[in-house]
Formats: C-alpha cells, sequence, structure tokens
C-alpha cells in the first residue's frame, strides 16, 4: 500500500505547547547548593512541594510544643544522599506544611532552599522528613516545577541534529542526519534484487529485497529484508516509490525494529536519514548539541 508524504504533515516535536518551558524526565540528577551534594530526584507531579531528606531535627534555642510556633526559628538538621554523602546544615523555618498520604496526615517544617541543575539552582521552599526508607532522597513537586517545566513521563532521550547509529542487519555504524523534517527513515541502497520480482512496486510487497548499502567510510554491505510496503515520496525533484523494509536501527546496544525507505543516497553526504517515525515515542532533538 502506498503512503502519500508531504512535507505539510507536522513535526514530530511541537513548541507551541512548551513556549519556553524546558522538558524534564520522571527522574533528574539535582544540587542542593547549601548541602553541596548531588541528589538523583523523583520528579512529582502529584506532590504540591518539593522534600528532601531530613533527620536529627533540633530547633535552636529550644523548640515550641506546637510546630507552627516554630516558624521563624532557626532549625538544624542533617541530610544525605543515595551515595552515602551527608551534610548537618542550619536553615530558618518558614512555614510548616501539612501532607496527606497513605499513612494519614503529617505536618513537616519548611525551609528555603536553592535546588535545580548543578550551577542554575534557585530558591523554593522545602519540606523536611526521613527519606530513609525511599529511594529517592529528593523529591522535587509542583512548586518547583510550575511556569518553567514540563515532564515527560516517557523519559525519552535527547539526541543531536547528526548522530552515529547502528543498523544491525549491516554490522555497520553509519554517521547519521536525523531530520525531523522526514517521516520515515532512508537508507542508501543500490543493486536491488526482488526474489520472483514483477514490474509492478506493489505487487512485490511480502517477497525478499536484497540490496547493497554503504556507510560513510566506504565500508559495504548485502543486506537480504522482507519488503513490507511502499511509499511514495514527494520532493523538490518531484515524487518516486520506494520499497520499505524493517530493519533494527538505533544508538549501538540500544537498537529497535523500524521501517525504513531504501533510496540511491550516493550524492549524499548521509548514507542514513533518521524520520520521525524512529524519533516518535523515543527521543527529542536538540539542534544545538
Amino acid at each position: 500500500m502506498v503512503k502519500i508524504i508531504g512535507f505539510c504533515i507536522l513535526l514530530l516535536t511541537s513548541v507551541a505547547w512548551a513556549g519556553d518551558k524546558a522538558i524534564i524526565g520522571p527522574t533528574a540528577h539535582m544540587s542542593v547548593s547549601e548541602t553541596g551534594l548531588n541528589y538523583q530526584a523523583r520528579i512529582d507531579t502529584g506532590a504540591g512541594n518539593t522534600s528532601l531528606h531530613a533527620y536529627d531535627l533540633e530547633i535552636e534555642g529550644g523548640s515550641a510544643k506546637k510546630m507552627k510556633d516554630n516558624v521563624g526559628k532557626n532549625l538544624m538538621f542533617t541530610t544525605e544522599n543515595a551515595a552515602g554523602e551527608k551534610k548537618r546544615l542550619k536553615s530558618k523555618i518558614v512555614k510548616t506544611s501539612t501532607v496527606s498520604n497513605s499513612q494519614g496526615k503529617e505536618t513537616r517544617y519548611m525551609v528555603e532552599l536553592h535546588v535545580g541543575d548543578k550551577g542554575h539552582e534557585r530558591k523554593v521552599k522545602v519540606n523536611l522528613r526521613d527519606r530513609s526508607h525511599m529511594n529517592y532522597k529528593l523529591l522535587i513537586g509542583r512548586n518547583w516545577l510550575k511556569g518553567k517545566y514540563i515532564v515527560d513521563v516517557s523519559d525519552k532521550k535527547v539526541i543531536g541534529p547528526v548522530a552515529p547509529i547502528s543498523i544491525l542487519e549491516t554490522d555497520m555504524m553509519f554517521k547519521t542526519r536525523i531530520d525531523t523534517g522526514a517521516v520515515e527513515n532512508s537508507l542508501h541502497a543500490v543493486d536491488l534484487h526482488v526474489e520472483n520480482g514483477v514490474k509492478d512496486m506493489d505487487k512485490n510487497v511480502g517477497k525478499i529485497l536484497s540490496f547493497t548499502t554503504e556507510n560513510e567510510k566506504g565500508e559495504t554491505q548485502r543486506v537480504h529484508a522482507m519488503i513490507v510496503e511502499t511509499s511514495l515520496i514527494r520532493n523538490a525533484q518531484g515524487s518516486e516509490v520506494r520499497y520499505m523494509v524493517e530493519l533494527t536501527v538505533g544508538e549501538k546496544g540500544q537498537e529497535y525494529k523500524v521501517k525504513v525507505n531504501l533510496r540511491d543516497r550516493s550524492k549524499m553526504s548521509y548514507k542514513l536519514l533518521i524520520g520521525r517515525n524512529w524519533l516518535q515515542g523515543h527521543y527529542l532533538v536538540d539542534v544545538s548539541r
């Protein structure tokens, strides 16, 4: 079945939703400036506030009976990251926060700390609790995310406009153009031969195709693959129908099956072009890389 491809199709990643907001995954490496420690943090849109592992809490000058009466006083506490690195801190209590969870309700002290990427931390209110039994010693809540970040729970990887990509069936690496304007992946292929092929390309779907491919280093390989469909490509030169096969494509050790159209790319700088059908759901493209 011929797939019609036009340049008017939307790009994989639309920035209209984001404005100047950054994208962050479900976990992230974070720093807390006052501690000098690094944390692997859980990004939690269900939590209103950011929460830091803290124990051995001590109110300077003694604690009042009610926690809210200690607001404005200095609090000493110890924090620790997953690597076992510890730091004793003193910070002013700015408020208390009552948190409801499966264990019931719990009131926590809140202090202001600088939290974020190393060198780009910003001040935010953080509640303190003993997280020693939890996998993440730092939890990032909505008060840190709001207005600046969008959370992508699929934890997509970031890839640049050019990347080294492997195709398992060729046992070769390709210096690859990452092209969000292309719907499909395209691989350099010459000397195509269809077993028991006929002139009508659509009638060759399901048959075995052999072809020779070559990377930018001049390494070549003969490949055999089943034709899964044909694709009609429209470009500045007109339109052409290409065979599509399934190949195992990706960063070394992280390849996965995807459809690839075949064409003679001998006059092109990149023998492999990665389109949206490989990127979608897996990668975000950063052209500044």
